[in-house]
């Protein structure tokens, strides 16, 4: 499965996780397609989404709001929600101003390392 949602949104299935590539600058004007991801990846089901955010060079409280979202959407379903990086000095600045930087699993390794 590869599917793109808008410019900045691109899904790929490999095997048991969902990956989501983040790229550019990600604002207001992007909630549409992040719902329409979370969606995506409800219906998806598998075990593991992984949004890899190494591409974002900037985000607002509508990726935050995206990211939060989509934590509670996978805990409720019993799925892991996964942070790739490295983050960029904007994304991280975002999760630590927010005080929500502890409640992601983050880890420093790009999708070469999904199978």
């Amino acid at each position: 499965m590869h599917a793109s949602f808008g410019r900045k949104l691109h899904v790929t299935r490999h095997k048991q996780v969902l990956l989501i590539t983040v790229s550019g600058e990600v604002d207001h004007e992007d909630a549409e397609e992040f719902a329409a991801v979370w969606d995506a990846a409800d219906e998806a089901g598998l075990p593991t989404t992984a949004v890899d955010l190494s591409r974002v060079v900037f985000g607002d409280s509508m990726l935050l709001n995206a990211l939060l979202m989509a934590r509670h959407r996978h805990a409720a379903a019993g799925r892991d929600l996964i942070l790739l990086g490295p983050l960029q000095p904007a994304v991280t600045r975002l999760l630590t101003i927010s005080g929500t930087l502890d409640q992601f699993t983050i880890a420093s390794t790009g999708p070469a390392s999904i199978s």
